[in-house]
């Protein structure tokens, strides 16, 4: 099982990152170390000190897939899913200020928290979904899949091209504006609609 994240497939967010709109999408990994589930709390790592949070919608790959159509992508998920794609942003700052490979920011270990799973045939249309994060309560996060720059089939039927998707495969499809630091006893709530999908706390 691997983590597939999608990067900067929301315009506000890449904006408020100063980052470019790309016009394919990017995508880096996560290792299976790097999971946290079962509402588990997220232990801050003592190498940074800029955690940021990056609430995003999780697709379960249901099938072996190479080089998929664009037309059949949706074939091969059956469930969505929410999760925090947790970075080290100063780590990640400094890695690409000196044009060095950042995935020391992205992928340590429990970096990718994954909440429950539904079916997709729960929602009308997939890609008109609102989510959005409570931190400590308050909402700090929102977004609506229809604001994805590449969507799902796009994203599976591109990755699709580059590397071979496996059953129970997860892709993070990207986070939109919003993302900010966590501290130490911080309550995290994900939200699909009025659905809580994740709740714990940060340590």
């Amino acid at each position: 099982m691997k983590f597939i994240c999608i990067g900067r497939n929301y315009a506000a967010h890449a904006a408020e990152l100063q980052h470019s709109v790309p016009s394919e999408p990017v995508f880096f990994f996560k290792p299976e170390s790097a999971l946290t589930r079962l509402n588990r709390p997220f232990f801050i790592p003592d190498f940074s000190n800029e955690v940021h949070y990056e609430t995003e919608i999780l697709v379960k790959i249901n099938r072996l897939g190479k080089c998929i159509s664009e037309k059949f992508a949706h074939k091969y998920y059956d469930e969505i899913g929410l999760g925090v794609d947790f970075t080290a942003r100063d780590l990640q700052r400094n890695c690409i200020s000196n044009g060095e490979p950042w995935e020391i920011a992205k992928a340590f270990d429990g970096s990718a928290v994954v909440g429950e799973f539904v079916n997709k045939n729960s929602f009308s249309d997939v890609q008109n979904l609102n989510f959005h994060l409570l931190l400590n309560g308050q909402n700090v996060q929102s977004g609506n899949t229809s604001e994805m720059i590449f969507p799902i089939d796009k994203i599976i039927s591109y990755v699709s091209h580059f590397v071979t998707l496996k059953m129970g495969d997860i892709i993070f499809t990207g986070t939109p504006a919003g993302v900010g630091t966590v501290k130490i006893n911080d309550r995290l709530q994900g939200f699909i609609e009025d659905n809580c999908f994740f709740d714990f706390l940060v340590k």
